[in-house]
């Protein structure tokens, strides 16, 4: 037993920097002080032969008896162990954060342990986790006083000293306050928690700047951050209960706490981890069931959920249960409309899950974008699958994970195979198959896919290689295979339709256009073979559109200009319209004299006079523009009329606004546009271009 027990500081001489090496926690000695020796001539602390008054005195033993200081207040006795927060009951979990509200950040103080406002003048120092006040300077310590006239604490075993960091003489402590390890109170706080304003200051460090310390309180942490989870500010909480786990991997809560920051990460896989490891280190604990019941749920691990949500012992949230039912019948619909090939109810069951509540399952977000290639909407499937990241298969696959009879992970790999195989990458989805052939190799559908897409592929490199020996009908054979076994290939479609333009088939062509059209709308290497097999079957008007759009989507390819043109020169002469001296690529035409001028809105075709005015500003902005549209539509006529330089043309057209545009066939006006937008010049010059 230590020779100073039952003392009062007072008694046993303890100065201001003596009390700072003693560890407390709650006010309450845990009898594990550092030992320090001061020279009794250490200007931080005077050691004079004044007399001390009895008040002095008494003042300060009750000051140091109110902050918690080595005197034995409690009944238990000064030696008597009492634990920490950190050493009670697993159950009890202080500062935890729940799932229905934010977490609490305030400090509990025990009973009786108040923090004493009525110090006088003496300064206050925050030693571990309590304060103590200095004693009065004058005051003699009656501690034992060796020869070499250092002061010794009496049983106090020796350990290196810490650095000593001075006060800022602002706040609660003054010049020559000194701060060991702990934490500097903030100016003006009432209930003495630590200043968050500047980050938690461990020996004069900030936590996010330093190396973990064992003078660190994981608690102290815990509480910072929860203050930034009630916040918003996941990543700062996440870090802070990090550090927490590295000084206490074993509290059960700190795993908690690290979970919720994860889950406002929306990183759920590893908020699963995070619970899991909560209940493996406390199994009653009921909030971390219940919290990872709610996280399986949005994964869709409904019958792992349920285990958790509706833990032995204790009622179940209400809104959780409901949630899970609705997920589970929606599902069991799902299957059932999956199983039979409806795919239009696979979608909307699939969707009401995600809506019910596992929003966060990269398994049904891969079934909705199944549903939506089977349904031919493949920019909708290709766009749904694209927010699902690669997931790379467990090392050890839960056989009691699955989806429609596949395992969780091997499923993600059977649809993204479809989608590859949808987008002609054929090496990519014969990649993705055999991936989900290895981990789950008993599942038919795996089974069945893997074999197809395997034959797939032989016969799509077959048909390839024909075509380049240009042996075209055995090609056709080739490709016509891999159609039987994947109807709904558009790529296939295309190659085949390929090969019959080059056997002079045009017809068959445009059927096969047509198939892999229907299957992706915005196949543009299917639509240029559609257009040109409509050009050689003499179907102008048809061809004229399919080059419309393929100019729109590809407007600077020039070869595409070019058929667009012959296919409009075409159609006009189909009609019986006048095409003499129409050119490709012509430029807008500078025109200065009246007659002049009627020679040539009279030629053949349509004609786009610009009238503007050489200093007007939208004159100048809109004429790089038609520049544009000259070489978009090169069946137009594009004319440009100066009206201050040609009064003459501008007076007989009628012509007061600049710009003015107007459109001529065979010498007749048919459109007028007074400061026309871009769009609506455009529009009307399509318009004419076709008709």
């Amino acid at each position: 037993m230590s020779s100073y027990s039952g003392k009062t500081s007072s008694e046993l001489g303890l100065d201001a920097l003596t009390l700072t090496n003693i560890k407390e926690e709650n006010g309450v000695n845990v009898n594990k002080p550092d030992f320090r020796e001061l020279e009794v001539g250490s200007p931080v602390s005077p050691l004079r032969t004044r007399p001390v008054s009895g008040h002095a005195a008494t003042t300060t033993s009750s000051s140091s008896s109110s902050s918690g200081s080595v005197s034995g207040r409690t009944s238990a006795g000064p030696n008597t162990y009492i634990p920490r927060k950190s050493d009670s009951s697993p159950n009890s979990h202080s500062g935890e954060l729940s799932a229905e509200s934010s977490p609490s950040t305030a400090r509990n103080f025990k009973a009786g342990h108040t923090r004493s406002r009525s110090c006088g003048s003496h300064h206050l120092i925050f030693s571990g986790s309590g304060y103590v006040s200095s004693p009065t300077a004058n005051v003699v310590p009656t501690g034992n006083i060796c020869p070499s006239g250092r002061v010794l604490k009496t049983g106090m075993a020796s350990r290196p000293a810490k650095p000593d960091v001075m006060g800022s003489g602002s706040g609660n402590y003054g010049h020559g306050s000194i701060m060991r390890g702990g934490l500097a109170s903030k100016p003006g706080s009432e209930s003495g928690s630590p200043s968050y304003s500047r980050g938690l200051m461990v020996g004069g460090e900030p936590v996010k700047k330093m190396g973990l310390r064992s003078s660190v309180d994981p608690e102290e942490l815990k509480r910072m951050g929860n203050d930034y989870y009630k916040n918003g500010n996941f990543a700062e909480a996440l870090s802070l209960y990090e550090k927490a786990i590295a000084i206490s991997p074993s509290n059960a809560a700190y795993h908690f706490n690290r979970a919720a920051a994860l889950m406002g990460l929306r990183r759920f896989v590893e908020a699963v981890r995070e619970c899991e490891e909560a209940i493996r280190l406390e199994p009653g604990y009921v909030k971390a069931h219940h919290r990872l019941g709610s996280l399986l749920l949005s994964l869709g691990q409904v019958e792992n959920a349920r285990k958790h949500i509706c833990f032995s012992g204790h009622q179940p949230d209400h809104i959780e249960m409901q949630k899970l039912q609705l997920v589970e019948k929606h599902l069991s619909k799902c299957s059932e409309a999956r199983r039979v090939g409806d795919w239009r109810s696979t979608l909307r069951e699939v969707d009401a899950a995600i809506a019910s509540g596992a929003d966060a399952s990269p398994q049904l977000c891969a079934c909705r974008a199944e549903a939506l290639l089977k349904l031919h909407q493949l920019d909708d499937a290709f766009s749904a699958l694209a927010n699902i990241p690669i997931c790379e298969p467990s090392s050890n696959p839960n056989p009691c994970l699955k989806i429609f009879g596949m395992l969780f992970d091997a499923y993600m790999f059977f649809v993204r195979t479809q989608v590859e195989l949808a987008r002609g990458r054929f090496d990519g989805a014969l990649a993705a198959i055999e991936k989900a052939g290895k981990i789950d190799p008993h599942a038919a559908e795996i089974s069945n896919l893997l074999n197809t897409v395997r034959l797939v592929c032989r016969a799509r490199a077959r048909g390839n290689d024909l075509f380049k020996s240009e042996r075209f009908t055995e090609a056709c054979s080739a490709y016509g295979e891999g159609l039987r076994l994947d109807t709904s290939n558009s790529v296939l479609y295309c190659n085949r339709a390929a090969c019959w333009f080059k056997l002079g088939q045009w017809e068959r062509s445009v059927d096969d256009c047509n198939q892999a059209l229907r299957i992706q709308p915005n196949y543009l290497k299917a639509l240029l073979r559609r257009a040109s097999s409509n050009s050689k079957l003499e179907r102008w008007s048809e061809a004229v559109r399919d080059y419309e759009v393929l100019r729109r989507e590809l407007p600077d390819d020039n070869e595409v200009a070019e058929s667009l043109f012959h296919a409009q020169v075409a159609l006009k002469k189909s009609r019986g319209e006048d095409v003499f001296n129409m050119k490709f690529g012509g430029e807008v035409e500078l025109v200065s004299g009246l007659e002049q001028f009627r020679a040539a809105i009279s030629s053949s075709g349509a004609s786009v006079v610009h009238f503007r005015l050489g200093t007007n500003s939208q004159c100048k902005q809109i004429s790089p523009f038609v520049d544009i549209l000259c070489s978009r539509y090169p069946s137009i006529n594009f004319l440009q009329v100066d009206i201050e330089e040609s009064p003459a043309i501008a007076h007989a057209e009628n012509v007061r606004i600049a710009p003015t545009f107007k459109i001529y066939r065979k010498g007749n006006r048919v459109k007028e546009m007074v400061c026309p937008s871009p769009e609506i010049l455009e529009s009307s010059v399509r318009h004419y271009s076709i008709n």
